[in-house]
């Protein structure tokens, strides 16, 4: 197996982080979207987060393929929430369980932290993502809590698992 490595994306890589959605709305659990959006609405949602100075898209690479993903964006829209992010991390199907996940959420952390964001908030889609759950943890996320039933995809009620992380000087100071 090659070395992965973390980089910013290329617009070169906008189809296969497109791939890579596709294949999480269409068959999994962790977005809640149900169509898949195409590669000019991905390449949109990218430029609506850089022009706001959010680290949206860290690529892991292997072997000069995209293995994944991340990005953080604003948590909630309303002034108050301006030092809080909310993170999301997609890894291909054929790089699950590589280290993928691990290297884009530790590249992202850092760039939020670069950035001056102070928590980072992570939306699980799901609550039998035990995978996602057990990454965040290992990261130093702490659970806040669980909403329950609050998404219906593939014919079921699914939970939202709510995990959050203080990010450089976190609450300790002011922003």
């Amino acid at each position: 197996m090659s070395t992965a490595t973390v980089r910013t994306v290329a617009q070169s890589d906008i189809p296969a982080i497109t791939r890579i959605y596709a294949e999480a709305v269409r068959h999994g659990t962790a977005t809640f979207e149900i169509e898949p959006p195409d590669e000019s609405e991905m390449a949109r949602r990218q430029q609506a987060l850089l022009v706001k100075n959010y680290p949206f898209y860290l690529v892991a690479e292997t072997a000069g393929e995209v293995a994944g993903y991340a990005y953080a964006g604003p948590y909630h829209a309303r002034a108050a929430y301006r030092s809080s992010i909310e993170n999301s991390i997609y890894v291909a199907a054929d790089f699950y369980r590589r280290g993928m996940g691990r290297l884009l959420l530790s590249g992202l952390i850092a760039e939020s932290e670069k950035r001056g964001f102070r928590q980072m908030i992570a939306v699980i889609g799901d609550s039998a993502n035990t995978a996602s759950i057990a990454l965040h943890a290992a990261a130093d996320f702490r659970l806040i809590g669980t909403l329950q039933s609050v998404g219906f995809k593939h014919g079921r009620w699914l939970d939202v698992v709510v995990m959050q992380r203080a990010l450089g000087e976190g609450d300790s100071t002011p922003p």
